[in-house]
Formats: C-alpha cells, sequence, structure tokens
C-alpha cells in the first residue's frame, strides 16, 4: 500500500533557501578573516622568533668583524708603544746619535733606517718620531707631519697613548697612534708616530653578506666593507634612511643606501671604545621576513583546511537535520498507512508459515509415497525372492525328514543349516523392506555408506537381474558419513532403478558404482553411480519435479525420483549432480560430509546399513 503527499510536502520555501544562502556565505567569509588574523598572528610570531635568531647570528658576525678590525690596529699600538723605547729612538731623541738633535735627513740615518725597516716589515703607511717642538727627528714614509695627526701628538706629550684617523691629501684613510718617549727626568720630550692606510686593512678582509662598516664620534664611516658606505654619514652626509623602527627590542631600517645593500635590514651596534669607534652592521631581513612568510603559510593552509573541514562538517550536519525533517514529516504522514500494510504482511507471513508447514508434510508425505511406490514397483521381485528361498526351504525339510528315517542324522543336519541360513537371509529381506518403508526422522546420524549401498542392491537385485544388468561394484572397508540411513538407501535404490531403466533399449547394459572415501575438514565422500545408457537429454532439468524421459502413462513413475533424492541428499548438507560421461551413459554423483567416529562408537548411535 502507498500513500499519496502533497506536492510540495517537506520542500523549504525560497526564502528559507535565501537565508541559508546568505548564512552560508557570511559562515565561509568569517571563516576567511579568521584564517588571515591567524595567519597575521603566526606570521608575527614567527618573525620575532627568526628575527631573535638573526640578532644572534647577526651579532656574532659583528662581534668577528670588530675583534679583526682591533687585532689588526693593536699590532701598530703596540708597534708605536715598542719604539718609543727603543735605543735608537731614544738616543736620536736625547742627542746621543750621530746627528744634532733637530735635524732630519742625513743627520738621523741610524733611526730613519730603523723606521724605514720597520715600515717595510709591518706594512705601515709611516713612521716618524716628533719632538715636543713639533720638529720631525726622524721619520719613514713620510717627512712632514699630517694635520690630522696633531690630537694623537698632543696627548701623547702630555704622557698619554694618542689615537687620531683622518683623511690625508692624496684621499686615504689612515689610522694613527702616537706613543710618548720619556727623558730619563720623567717628562715626554718627543713622540712616535704610527699610522696604518684603513684601505689595505679593508683589503685583507673576507667578504661578508651582510654590511659591517664602523664610525667615529662624529658618525662618519670611516671603516666599511661596502665602498658605497664609506665616509657617509655624520658631516660626511647622512645616510639615505626612510623608516626606522624598534619591534621586540630590535633597530628596523628602511633605506636607499644602494642596490648592493638591501633593505629592510636589521640594525645591530657595538662600540670599540680602545679604537674609538662603534662597530655596525646592517642584516638582511628578507630570508627572515621568507621563513616567517613560509610557517604563517602552512600554519594558515593548515587553519584553511581546518576551517573548511568545519564548514562542510557543519553544512552536512544542517543538511542532515534538514533531510531529517522531511523524514520525520514523511514517516508521519505514513505511518497509518505502514501499520495497515504491516498488518496485512503480518497476515500474510502467518499464511505462507501455515503453507510451509502443509509444503513440508507434502514433502514427507511424498517422500513416504515414492518409498511405497519403489516397494510397489519391486513387489514381483521381492516376491520371486522371497518365494526361491521358501521353495528350498521346503524342499531341504523333507530331505531331512528323509534323511532322519534313514538315520542319516548328518544329512539331515547339513539339510537343517541351510534351511537356517535361508531363514535368515528371507529376514534380512524383510527386515530392509520394513526399515526401507517407516517414516526416518529428519536428524541426520553417523551412517556406514558401504552397508546402505550394499541393502540397496540387496533390494533392487531382482529387478536388475530382470533387466539383464551387470552390477560393476566391489564393497571396501566401512566409510562413515552423514546423513540418515533410510534416506540414503532411497537415494542410492533410486538412482539404481532409473539406471536400468535407462538402458532398457541397449545391448551392452552395466552399472558401476565407486566410493571414495573423503577427509574431515577436506575433501568430501563421493559415490558416483553410471550407466552405459543413452545419456541425459538435458542435464540442467534432471532434477526438476515432474520432469521425466519416459513415456507418458508409463509404470516408472512421473518424473519425481530424482526431484525427491535431490532434496533427501541437501537434507543432510550433501550435493548431488547428474552429467553425461565422455564415454556415453550417465553419471550420478553424490558428495556427503565425512563422519567422525573415532572414539564415539560406544556412545553414539551409528548405523551399518545391514539389519
Amino acid at each position: 500500500m502507498t500513500t499519496q503527499e502533497p506536492p510540495h510536502a517537506g520542500a523549504p520555501s525560497e526564502e528559507v533557501e535565501r537565508h541559508a544562502a546568505r548564512r552560508r556565505v557570511f559562515t565561509a567569509l568569517a571563516g576567511l578573516i579568521v584564517v588571515a588574523i591567524f595567519g597575521l598572528g603566526v606570521f608575527g610570531f614567527a618573525f620575532r622568533a627568526a628575527l631573535d635568531q638573526a640578532a644572534a647570528r647577526g651579532t656574532s658576525d659583528l662581534t668577528l668583524s670588530a675583534d679583526r678590525l682591533t687585532t689588526g690596529l693593536q699590532r701598530y699600538r703596540e708597534l708605536a708603544v715598542f719604539l718609543s723605547d727603543h735605543p735608537t729612538v731614544t738616543a736620536r731623541v736625547t742627542g746621543r746619535g750621530t746627528a744634532p738633535v733637530g735635524d732630519v735627513g742625513d743627520g738621523a740615518p741610524e733611526a730613519d733606517a730603523l723606521l724605514q725597516g720597520v715600515v717595510d716589515k709591518t706594512g705601515a703607511s709611516s713612521i716618524m718620531v716628533v719632538s715636543t717642538t713639533g720638529g720631525v727627528l726622524a721619520s719613514a714614509g713620510e717627512t712632514q707631519l699630517p694635520k690630522g695627526a696633531q690630537a694623537a701628538l698632543t696627548r701623547a706629550l702630555d704622557g698619554a697613548l694618542g689615537i687620531a684617523h683622518f683623511v690625508d691629501p692624496e684621499g686615504r684613510r689612515r689610522y694613527m697612534f702616537a706613543a710618548p718617549v720619556f727623558s730619563s727626568e720623567g717628562p715626554p720630550v718627543a713622540a712616535v708616530l704610527v699610522s696604518v692606510d684603513i684601505g689595505l686593512l679593508e683589503w685583507g678582509w673576507p667578504s661578508e653578506p651582510s654590511a659591517i662598516y664602523f664610525t667615529d664620534d662624529y658618525g662618519v664611516i670611516f671603516v666599511a666593507n661596502r665602498s658605497e658606505l664609506v665616509l657617509r654619514g655624520g658631516s660626511g652626509g647622512a645616510l639615505s634612511l626612510r623608516r626606522t623602527h624598534l619591534l621586540a627590542g630590535h633597530d628596523i631600517w628602511t633605506h636607499d643606501m644602494g642596490p648592493y645593500i638591501p633593505s629592510p635590514v636589521l640594525h645591530l651596534t657595538k662600540p670599540l671604545p680602545v679604537v674609538g669607534l662603534t662597530a655596525e652592521l646592517l642584516l638582511d631581513l628578507h630570508p627572515v621576513i621568507a621563513q616567517a612568510g613560509l610557517q604563517a603559510g602552512l600554519a594558515a593552509a593548515l587553519a584553511l583546511v581546518f576551517a573548511a573541514f568545519l564548514f562542510f562538517a557543519m553544512e552536512r550536519r544542517r543538511t542532515l537535520a534538514e533531510a531529517n525533517q522531511r523524514l520525520e514529516a514523511r514517516v508521519a504522514a505514513r505511518t497509518e498507512a505502514l501499520e495497515i500494510a504491516n498488518r496485512e504482511l503480518q497476515h500474510e507471513v502467518h499464511e505462507r508459515h501455515e503453507a510451509e508447514a502443509r509444503l513440508k508434510r507434502a514433502q514427507a508425505d511424498l517422500v513416504q509415497a515414492g518409498k511405497l511406490s519403489a516397494l510397489g514397483e519391486m513387489s514381483a521381485g521381492i516376491s520371486h525372492e522371497l518365494n526361491q528361498p521358501l521353495m528350498a526351504i521346503r524342499s531341504f525339510a523333507e530331505n531331512a525328514q528323509a534323511f532322519l528315517e534313514r538315520d542319516k542324522p548328518e544329512k539331515a543336519a547339513d539339510n537343517l543349516g541351510r534351511i537356517s541360513e535361508l531363514a535368515r537371509r528371507m529376514g534380512r529381506i524383510i527386515k530392509n523392506l520394513r526399515a526401507f518403508a517407516r517414516q526416518e526422522p529428519e536428524t541426520a546420524t553417523n551412517v556406514e555408506l558401504t552397508g546402505v549401498i550394499e541393502a540397496a542392491i540387496e533390494m533392487t537385485q531382482a529387478k536388475i537381474s530382470r533387466g539383464g544388468v551387470t552390477l560393476d561394484w566391489a564393497p571396501g572397508a566401512p566409510v562413515w558419513v552423514r546423513g540418515g540411513e533410510v534416506r540414503l538407501q532411497q537415494v542410492v535404490m533410486n538412482l539404481l532403478s532409473n539406471a536400468v531403466d535407462a538402458m532398457a533399449e541397449v545391448d551392452t547394459k552395466c552399472i558401476t558404482i565407486r566410493l571414495s572415501q573423503g577427509a574431515l575438514g577436506g575433501d568430501p565422500t563421493r559415490l558416483t553411480v553410471a550407466d552405459s545408457g543413452p545419456g541425459i537429454a538435458e542435464p540442467e532439468k534432471i532434477f526438476d519435479p515432474f520432469y521425466t524421459t519416459k513415456e507418458v502413462g508409463a509404470a516408472q513413475g512421473m518424473g519425481l525420483g530424482l526431484s525427491i533424492s535431490y532434496g533427501l541428499v541437501q537434507s543432510f548438507g550433501g550435493r548431488i549432480r547428474g552429467e553425461n560421461s565422455p564415454g556415453g551413459g550417465a553419471v550420478f554423483t553424490i558428495e556427503l560430509q565425512p563422519a567422525d567416529v573415532s572414539g564415539t562408537m560406544g556412545g553414539q548411535e551409528v548405523h551399518d546399513g545391514t539389519y
């Protein structure tokens, strides 16, 4: 039963759809804004962390460069102090030399030679000895006192170590140390001035990725590893700075100092009071920005993926909720119809159960009728089988009586023994008939299949003999399977009877029975019954009910034998199939489950198929 729903039942209105669309757009925009804010936050955090690391590396590089400059200049400072105590210099200053004090040139050959040798060996720009009046007592490299050396000379004549830096008329940047020459009485009487060309010191420095320079007290860059920065700043012209700001305690510069100095940069400083300069470094921040951007991009991408997943999960949940509402509305609309249909189905199920019970009873009756039909068909043969022993018993009894009358008890005993054997044979036939005729319970038990085959052969032996059929069967060791003894006997009898009927019109009549032992948990036990008849015309229909190749109205049956056999074999978990043999004739194969009878013979019911 079905119900008709309204055309638009459960469908959302257009206004609801527009509202849902606006909500989805707003949610998506809000998610993007949150992801952008999160990415900016990660960028700021990563940038500060990377900036601290870059500052540490830059400070290390600046310290190395400052030590390099200080060490290079300290050699000339120590040289000035060393020469101020040199005997040749003191002798020249005190007038104990070969020339009078105050003369320069030929009058101071020893001091000049000493200073020139030192200049050649140390790479100094110039060395001179100057008196308190400013007169040059000895010199090497130049003979006139440079203008920028006056501050260093004045401090040295005051008894301290003087330093000065200046640019000479030739444009060379020079750094000078002045050491006092003390008299024996104590006060300085002269000074030794040692100057060095800064350009020569810079030439020997290794290349650095960052711009490193040294400024004086006026902010002028006096020493640098970038030529475009030399003598800039302070009175030499302000640096081209666009913007400076502090970030987490770090000085950030944005500038236009030239194409070879990147911008923005991290500005680091380190005072050098020993040489009167300040070391400064400009560290490129592009790697720091790139690293922070990469981390922020990865974090934003992950956040975007999470936001997208969350968005789609929410949309899916909303869609499922709407679908659930529509389904609930439909369920509520169809509940009454489903209840009616349920009652009808229950009534139909009850009828089907009753029909199934009737079908089972009909099948059981059909099986029993099939057995009785087989008994009726075999009645003539069975009567012959019983009549022959009865005739023999009568004959042996009369003979025994005659032997007793003649006082030949041995002969009479032999005849009585034969009568007993014939009686046992007749009893066995009758017991097989009675067992075959009774209704067996459907429970599967352990059955000895060889005995079942022997009993079936014995019951059909009359029909086999009457049909002139040769039986190829050699019983072997007991083979135990799971099944029902009477049902298996009925199946085997049915196959043998059909085989005899199928070979009625052929010259060579032979039935071959083979039995192969199976294994527990492995291959099944197989029983094959093959005949030399014309074969099966339609193997796929052979087990259909009422299918028969016999003539209509024939006395052999209505085509139910194999169908019944198929159901019987399946009832205890077996299989049966029929096919044509390549050499001619039909072959029926029965596959049965092997039975485990080890250790259970005394406690479990088993049947050996004999009586």
